[in-house]
Formats: structure tokens, sequence, C-alpha cells
């Protein structure tokens, strides 16, 4: 029996990650933004500002004759309760970095992201949720002033504070095994399965909620990390600098990264739909708690745990076998692991 929600995720990639790619500018990237506005409005998203979801802006330096877009809509939540709280912000990057499909960077996010707006639609949180789908994510606009999410802070949140920021990117493959063990995979079924989690540092209330939605998280094997162990590789900058709790969701880099081969048909659609019911759990988990402003803590036996949980038995002593540890036990532990994995090309 076909699953409809894969069946959903898979037209989305595929309606976006066309042989043209996405560049900002361009007309395939127009037609990306528009299948975004006609979602959006099919799902019942309102917009974040006047009757639109394209919230325009315009380049700066030695951009400054480009437009750029960002997209962001809203799922409303509880009538009664909704302007008593700030808002959830879900956020992933729509544009390409080169004239190709990548399917994976961001397309599948993207397609994430619109199946949750579906879930909350259908049965709301008590706070509004965003749904930011940003422009310009990608070099030149890498942590520049024209990158979508920096230009949405900054210009075009209207003073809105957020509750939290959950922000995923390169989310649609299966994780290669990132030490050169011969057989790893088959001796840890779980590598494939793998969604890192970083940014449960960023206040005390993230490693609970992440807990209790790996708890329901069918199939997936969640490792949570220093958000420090990869650095601000996505729009999650803009909101790790600005204060606001954040969690980044991410199944690293792969060989298809940046390149013409990040092709829909090389992604895990039924992983993909993991994802989207993990991060639906994030949601409605953090719109229970009481954040405010990024304080940073303590992660070190949560993130252990985390590892341990995901790898298992087996593939706890095999990364740090690889790693050079006869103990898994403090913070300097997890950065030789976190170190060694990270040389394993895991990002």
């Amino acid at each position: 029996m076909k699953d409809p929600v894969v069946e959903q995720l898979q037209r989305d990639v595929l309606a976006i990650a066309t042989e043209d790619g996405r560049l900002p500018g361009t007309e395939p990237h127009a037609r990306a933004r528009q299948y975004l506005v006609d979602r959006l409005t099919e799902i019942g998203c309102v917009p974040f500002r006047g009757d639109a979801y394209e919230l325009p802006y315009q380049g700066r330096g030695p951009c400054a004759d480009q437009s750029f877009v960002n997209v962001i809509g809203v799922c409303p939540g509880d009538p009664e309760q909704r302007h008593l709280h700030d808002p959830l912000l879900i956020a992933a990057h729509y544009d390409s970095v080169i004239a190709a499909p990548c399917a994976d960077d961001n397309a599948a996010a993207i397609a994430i992201a619109l199946r949750v707006a579906e879930r909350l639609i259908a049965t709301p949180t008590h706070r509004d949720v965003l749904i930011a789908l940003f422009d310009a994510e990608e070099p030149p606009h890498y942590h520049g002033e024209t990158m979508g999410s920096m230009r949405f802070y900054e210009d075009q949140r209207d003073g809105v504070e957020f509750h939290a920021a959950l922000v995923m990117d390169l989310v649609g493959h299966d994780v290669a095994a990132p030490v050169p063990i011969p057989g790893a995979s088959m001796l840890v079924p779980s590598i494939p399965r793998l969604l890192f989690v970083m940014g449960s540092e960023s206040h005390p209330a993230l490693p609970d909620v992440v807990r209790h939605a790996t708890d329901h998280a069918d199939k997936l094997a969640v490792v949570t990390a220093l958000n420090r162990y990869v650095g601000d590789v996505s729009d999650h900058f803009a909101f790790r600098i600005n204060e606001v709790p954040f969690l980044f969701l991410s199944c690293g880099r792969w060989q298809h990264y940046h390149k013409p081969s990040d092709t829909p048909d090389k992604l895990n659609y039924h992983k993909m739909a993991r994802i989207a019911g993990f991060l639906e759990h994030l949601t409605r988990g953090l719109d229970e708690v009481t954040t405010g402003r990024a304080r940073e803590h303590d992660t070190t036996a949560f993130d252990i745990a985390m590892f341990k949980h995901a790898l298992g038995r087996i593939g706890t002593p095999i990364a740090m076998k690889a790693a050079g540890l006869d103990t898994f036990e403090t913070r300097e532990d997890f950065d030789k692991i976190a170190a060694r994995l990270m040389a394993g090309g895991l990002y």
C-alpha cells in the first residue's frame, strides 16, 4: 500500500528540485517560489504580514541590483491563546547553490516543513508557528547581508520575538558510515537512520523536549551534539547570534553535496516522513515549555546518553575505537568522537 505522506513529500520535492535549479533571480527560482506560495495557500496557512506570503528585499553591496524573496506562512495557534505566546519558527532555505536539482539541499527540508504545516493546521498548537522558507542561504550570500534569514530577522519580522527556531538543512538522505571500518553499516544498522540535532545547549528546556520527541521517533537514530562541532552552517546562524533558542536538524553532508548528482531519486522519502513526525513532536513539545532568551548550559550527560542510545552497544565501541577512547564519559571524550566523525566527512 502506498504511503500518502511519502507520496506528497515526493511531489513537493519533484516540483521544486528541477534540472534548472533555484538560483536567486532566475525563472526556475521564481517558479519554485510560486509553487511554495500555492502549497502554503492549499495547506491553509496565512501570510505572516499583510495579504502575501512573499516578503521581497533588495540586495546590498555587490548584489545591490538583485532582488530576493523570503516566503513566510503562519500556522495559526489556538484563537484564545495564540496572542499570549511568542511564536515558534520552522525554517528551511529554498534556493540552490547551482543550476541543478539540489534535492537534498534543500528541497527535502522544504517538503518536510510543508508536511508539518499540514499537521499543525489540522491540529493547532497554542501559539502560532511560522513556516519560514528563506531565500539566499547559499554562497555568495551565506552569512552575508543578502542572506534571507538575516534579512528576515533584521528587517521583516516586525519586532516579533521567537519562542524558538527549528531549522533544517540536508535532511533527505541516508547517512553513510563516517568511520572507515569494514562492515560498519552492517554491524550498526542504525547508521543510515541517523539524524543529528544541534543546539540543545542553547536553552535548558530543550533536552527534555528532544528526548521526548525521540521517544516517539519511529526508526530514527537521533544524535544530539553541540552546534560548535559543525558551526553555523545554515539559517540557524541568524537566530543563534540573536539569542533565540534553536535546534538545527541535519543528516550531514554526503557525496552529492553541492553537486549536480543531488537528484530526487537518491532521497529516502520514508526517512523524511519519519523526520517530519519527529519535527512535529519537537514543535508540540516546545509549545508546552517556557524559554525566553537563549541560555547556554551543559549538555554533556544528555549528549553522551543520546549518542549511546542511537549507536547502540556495537556502534558506540566502534566510534570510541575510531576516536582512540577507552572511556566515553566527559565532554572531552565527546569532542574527540565528534572530531573523528567530522574527519570522516560527516560535515
